[in-house]
């Protein structure tokens, strides 16, 4: 899964932007009320254990 294809599938889900650092954007979980940061690399793959750790933090079920 892509950076742009996750970014989809949190904004779908409800996660909302919360600001930027300079290489990765952090995030809001409505669901866990973490917040959580993600790669800025849109078109680059995101590593198995990163993925999982974000979508557990945005309490999304995989």
């Amino acid at each position: 899964m892509t950076t742009a294809e996750l970014v989809r599938l949190l904004k779908k889900n409800g996660c909302t932007f919360v600001g930027h650092n300079k290489r990765h954007d952090m995030y809001r979980s409505p669901v866990t009320g973490k917040t959580f940061m993600v790669g800025r690399h849109p078109s680059e793959e995101v590593r198995t254990g990163t993925l999982h750790k974000i979508l557990r933090d945005a309490g999304i079920a995989i």
